[in-house]
């Protein structure tokens, strides 16, 4: 009975093709929470896969719903001794959609396919593989040690990929069931292949549409071009106040007053690289005097993520009746997402654009959120994966991307130390999305070793920083 006899179990699980054959039948459930018509399978998830693998691993289950969510939500809790800390997990059992006619030549979003140490499939790292590794670390230590040495509790929603709605009211209401020390999951990227991260939060987004409505119907632009205001060029005269010409923000209430010491010191020891998969970082491009690590997980970032006026796919002479532009906020702690679309309304009039509409796109809201990079356990966090890997693990003080982790660090209070076994060219939430076996193989070994060493008893108190 030992760590390293758990880290072999849980490579064995792996090298045996066990973890293949287990996530590719996840991966055929199209889960897909954005279609109505998937609610069945969305069901399914929880009740055939996900139920019967914890309860199999002495884990309580019990199916929760709330009105507003999309699918069920599975609660598992494994008491082993109220005394001992209890570790709080989470995954998402749905994924983006499928986009199945633009995957390359041989590949489908609903089949685990193997190419050049590559896994291929929908959800095989966002989210479905990520958290059946986690799992597969509690297994490993359970049948090695015959328990855990802590308590466990794991909440799987199926509802993440449309803002996780009802999850906020659900965590609310069942404060007390879901009570829990630490929260230890994994979604997202890492730094880069080939460096184990931890993340400690993640930035908040809000999407939403601008639009301007100037008539009914468009009309002969050799007629009416000059006596009819054209929508496309105000909307893009609209955006242009919000962003210089090199992407820096001109809002003040969207970017914050700095970024704390703590941050900094972090992000110094980190290196945004995509790997050859990944685009080449323009250096001009957005807030002047920051790092690229410093851009994407110290500061804030607006992106417009379509357009249209007129007819794009056939053009005709005629001044387009109306122009719309889907945007998107990504913020840091420090930012009030409640003052984001008010400080937008005054500032688009202030410029003489109060013809513009602004619409939220969708309700939810990811709130930003970190923990201190400082707190002890993050400290022991990296130094498990550092034993485990023989490598120095990257700390970031919060995903670039945005997750529900505020429902967990505001409304359960816990701290949250996120592990991610992906990178930032793994195609998520695109075409061919794709997760490298390497990195899998040294996600199991790192969370069996993370969750062995919670089991020792030499960890930090609830309370220490």
């Amino acid at each position: 009975m030992s760590r390293e006899a758990a880290i072999a179990k849980a490579e064995t699980y792996f090298d045996s093709g066990a973890l293949k054959a287990d996530l590719a039948r996840l991966i055929a459930m199209p889960t897909e929470s954005q279609h109505p018509d998937r609610a069945d399978v969305l069901a399914s998830y929880i009740e055939r896969e996900m139920r019967p693998l914890l309860e199999n691993l002495g884990f309580r289950c019990t199916t929760l719903h709330h009105p507003k969510a999309k699918g069920p939500f599975l609660f598992a809790e494994r008491i082993e001794d109220p005394r001992l800390p209890t570790v709080f997990g989470y995954g998402h059992g749905d994924v983006i959609r499928g986009l199945d006619k633009e995957w390359n030549e041989g590949l489908s979003p609903w089949s685990l396919t193997e190419v050049d140490d590559r896994w291929y499939g929908r959800g095989v790292v966002d989210n479905k593989g990520q958290h059946i590794i986690n799992i597969a670390g509690l297994r490993a230590v359970i049948e090695t040690r015959g328990k855990l040495g802590f308590n466990a509790k794991y909440l799987i929603e199926m509802g993440e990929e449309v803002g996780s709605p009802g999850l906020r009211e659900l965590c609310s209401e069942q404060k007390e069931l879901m009570k829990a020390d630490l929260l230890i999951a994994s979604d997202g990227p890492r730094l880069n292949a080939e460096r184990p991260t931890v993340f400690l939060g993640s930035r908040g987004g809000i999407t939403f549409d601008l639009t301007i409505d100037a008539r009914d119907g468009g009309h002969h632009s050799g007629n009416w071009g000059g006596l009819l205001s054209d929508p496309a060029i105000q909307l893009a005269h609209a955006i242009a106040t919000i962003v210089s010409p090199t992407g820096q923000i001109r809002i003040p209430e969207w970017v914050p007053e700095e970024i704390p010491t703590s941050v900094r010191r972090v992000l110094a020891d980190c290196e945004v690289d995509g790997g050859p998969d990944g685009p080449s970082i323009d250096p001009h491009w957005g807030e002047p005097g920051l790092t690229p690590a410093e851009q994407v997980f110290g500061w804030c970032s607006f992106d417009v993520l379509a357009m249209k006026s007129g007819n794009p796919e056939t053009p005709v002479n005629a001044v387009p009746p109306s122009a719309w532009a889907r945007c998107q906020l990504r913020f840091v702690v420090g930012i009030d997402p409640d003052e984001v679309l008010p400080a937008l309304r005054r500032h688009l009039d202030r410029h003489g654009f109060s013809m513009v509409r602004i619409t939220k796109s969708r309700e939810e809201i990811f709130h930003a959120t970190r923990l201190d990079p400082e707190d002890a356990w993050v400290s022991w966090a990296v130094n498990s994966l550092a034993r485990t890997t023989n490598k120095k693990p990257a700390i970031l003080p919060n995903l670039g991307g945005s997750l529900p982790n505020d429902i967990f660090s505001e409304i359960l209070q816990l701290r949250t130390i996120w592990v991610p076994h992906s990178y930032p060219g793994c195609s998520q939430h695109a075409p061919n999305e794709h997760l490298p076996t390497a990195i899998a193989r040294e996600g199991l070994a790192m969370m069996a070793g993370l969750y062995w060493d919670l089991g020792t008893g030499d960890v930090p108190t609830a309370t220490s920083a």
